[in-house]
């Protein structure tokens, strides 16, 4: 994607509510690659548009690690790293599922709105 793409608001409590979900799979996917850490993720999902400041995107990554999703550790440079669990790769399969399920339903309908 462009990174001239136009950056998502995230004002609306409806809107950052459904974005929320968007960017966990998205960190957990890019976890599954290896180890990420929050400045990384927030560069890389502000790539793909969507603009999260520090203090919406660290409390989310510790609400990852209290599901069971991630393990944090220190890493190298002092920066904080989060890995995939199994519980993690448990879940991101289960949502590519859905995914692709929803892609379906979305982009044959989605045309006609």
């Amino acid at each position: 994607m462009s990174s001239a793409k136009r950056q998502i608001r995230t004002s609306d409590p409806v809107t950052r509510e459904i974005l929320i979900g968007f960017w966990k799979v998205h960190i957990l996917y890019h976890a599954a690659e290896g180890p990420i850490y929050g400045q990384w993720i927030a560069e890389e999902l502000r790539r793909h548009g969507y603009a999260i400041s520090p203090g919406t995107l660290y409390p989310l990554l510790r609400r990852m690690e209290a599901h069971g999703w991630l393990r944090s550790s220190d890493g190298e440079n002092g920066r904080k790293e989060y890995r995939l669990t199994a519980n993690g790769r448990r879940t991101l399969a289960l949502l590519r599922k859905h995914v692709a399920e929803l892609h379906g339903e979305v982009s044959e309908h989605g045309r006609d709105a």
